[in-house]
């Protein structure tokens, strides 16, 4: 499952309860601990208070997929983990249902992102790292998209600047192991079909690379001025090496 989709639905929430074992309290009403099958086939063994799930307990769905966690008035919220049917999983903070705190998704390529969650989406600060490479990203996230200040690490350097839907945008820098950094900025163009307007259009950017100083020298934030080698674009081809520029196997944009 993709970690912006809505969460899959749990069942007794009619009046047709399926059938239970357990606790129940004065009222006939399901009450401390207990275990039930659903209508549909889910079960449910954990807490229950007042005819509803509260507490911590264990629900799993018919097409495999469970939560195992906190409940308040028949809602996930609080602490728990999510595995979906694709492999995927979350651990963390749940609110009335909805991922929402701080919590780690693990994707089914064993990607991950920790950090902060609102409405499902990758929200705030937050680490994404990628498997196959070990590259991270760090940095702010809004509704789902890198987004603000941040940083890619990599083997042997690191790429610290803004971030615009996705996109490094705007002035920046390449740190090298070596103890130097190259300063410049990111420029980007989209490029639409004039053919098909239903094509997405296609995006091209360029690093226009400024000047190159020490790591412990601070290089002044004010690139107003004209770079060191005029008009000389350079595509930065160990940041597309590294999947930062888009291209057809680009997992930077398309986790």
């Amino acid at each position: 499952m993709s970690d912006n989709e809505e969460e899959l639905g749990e069942e007794e929430q009619t009046d047709n309860l399926g059938t239970y074992e357990g606790e129940r309290n004065e009222n006939n009403e399901r009450h401390g601990f207990g275990k039930a099958t659903l209508p549909n086939g889910d079960t449910y063994e954990g807490q229950y208070e007042n005819g509803q799930r509260n507490g911590t307990g264990t629900y799993r769905f018919i097409n495999g997929a469970r939560y195992i966690g906190e409940y308040q008035k028949h809602k996930r919220h609080g602490r728990g983990t999510f595995y979906y049917p694709d492999g995927s999983k979350y651990d963390g903070d749940w609110c009335e249902n909805i991922r929402e705190g701080h919590g780690t998704y693990t994707y089914p390529n064993l990607d991950t992102y920790q950090g902060e969650w609102i409405r499902h989406l990758r929200h705030g600060k937050g680490t994404y790292t990628y498997a196959a490479t070990k590259a991270q990203y760090i940095g702010t996230w809004i509704e789902g998209k890198r987004q603000g200040p941040g940083e890619m690490q990599f083997t042997q350097y690191k790429y610290v600047g803004k971030f615009h839907e996705n996109y490094p945008k705007g002035k920046g820098r390449f740190v090298f192991k070596n103890g130097y950094q190259q300063n410049g900025e990111y420029y980007i163009t989209r490029i639409n079909d004039e053919e098909n307007s239903e094509v997405p259009p296609q995006v091209q950017y360029r690093w226009i690379a400024r000047n190159v100083t020490a790591i412990q020298q601070v290089p002044d934030e004010n690139f107003d001025d004209e770079p060191i080698e005029t008009n000389r674009v350079e595509e930065h081809h160990e940041l597309k090496n590294m999947h930062v520029v888009p291209g057809k196997n680009s997992s930077f944009l398309n986790e």
